[in-house]
């Protein structure tokens, strides 16, 4: 299989180039693609070193797998250019997920989307990927209202949010000036920025609504009552999110326990110590704990669930929907 990912020198891009070698794909042929910046960067993949191509300059003809990680602009641009040569496109970016055209998949949760496919899957956003794996055990007892509050690593703002933080930890050890925040409007070294992307004029930021309008999408719940508040901590990898849900049935902690344990995707730590950010970095399952009755409801539950943004939230679970479509023919 010849296999193209776009955005290669970035966070999820070199992070989808392990994923694939991990998770075995096996391409015949890797093309690495980037903007003119990048291109003519060499990385070692397999044992091999490959040039990164000007995603400008390059022709898809032939490429069976299109990963993107290149940010909305390039995936407007070179999204259907792929597709009209006969490329099946798994976009990270936001700018397909809401088509209704388009599947919004997360590989544990509704692989049936994929059928019908018309050359674009949609990777859902990071936050919401790690929601709907701990939520769709639940969907059959009539999840009713969802209320979810994020924790949310550097990582997933970039290489050069990880950078600003170090910077940042290190003045401070050294008990020198903290350098101007540049990707941040605030510092972010022991801080917390209630805010990722901008509000609108509701109140809600960007990343907000699209948890509320992805997970309706996803779990084909259209009237599902759900909110978000979404802050960006001082962790490099991984997010984690406080999860309340309501259930139109009764559900015990016992039960919610066997039900995420038999879930696939997801490892309970429901005794000892709970997840953490450095638990679930650098791997692939959404990592639950704290699973109690919520009492101010009827037939509340809370969780806590943490994943690696990176990963699970974005390259791993676009390879894993290619492997998914491969296992089902569709590739």
């Amino acid at each position: 299989m010849k296999v193209a990912i776009v955005g290669a020198t970035g966070a999820v891009g070199s992070t989808m180039i392990q994923s694939v070698l991990e998770l075995g794909l096996q391409p015949t042929q890797w093309h690495l693609l980037a903007s003119a910046r990048s291109a003519g960067t060499s990385l070692e993949v397999a044992g091999q070193t490959l040039q990164v191509t000007d995603i400008e300059q390059f022709n898809f003809e032939g490429v069976e797998l299109a990963l993107f990680a290149g940010g909305e602009i390039a995936s407007e641009r070179f999204v259907p250019r792929a597709r009209e040569t006969g490329a099946v496109c798994i976009d990270n970016s936001a700018s397909f997920r809401m088509d209704p055209k388009v599947p919004l998949v997360v590989p544990e949760v509704n692989p049936e989307a994929l059928r019908g496919h018309q050359g674009i899957i949609a990777n859902p956003n990071c936050s919401t990927i790690q929601m709907v794996v701990a939520l769709k055990p639940f969907v059959d007892l009539g999840l009713e209202r969802v209320c979810v509050s994020t924790y949310q690593s550097v990582s997933g703002t970039g290489k050069d949010a990880i950078e600003e933080l170090a910077q940042q930890v290190r003045a401070w050890a050294a008990d020198e000036a903290e350098p101007e925040p540049r990707v941040y409007p605030a510092p972010i070294a022991f801080n917390l920025i209630p805010q990722i992307a901008s509000f609108g004029p509701d109140g809600f930021t960007g990343e907000e609504r699209k948890m509320m309008e992805e997970t309706r999408k996803i779990l084909e719940l259209p009237q599902l009552r759900i909110t978000a508040t979404c802050v960006r901590v001082p962790v490099f990898y991984a997010h984690s999110e406080s999860l309340h849900l309501e259930l139109s049935h009764p559900c015990s902690p016992e039960e919610a326990r066997q039900r995420l344990a038999a879930a696939p995707g997801v490892v309970v730590m429901a005794d000892g110590p709970q997840p953490t950010p450095l638990q679930a970095a650098h791997q692939d399952q959404v990592l639950v704990g704290r699973i109690r009755r919520d009492p101010s409801c009827d037939n509340g539950l809370q969780l806590w669930v943490v994943a690696d943004n990176l990963r699970k939230g974005a390259a791993s679970n676009a390879v894993q929907i290619a492997c998914k479509m491969k296992e089902m023919g569709l590739l």
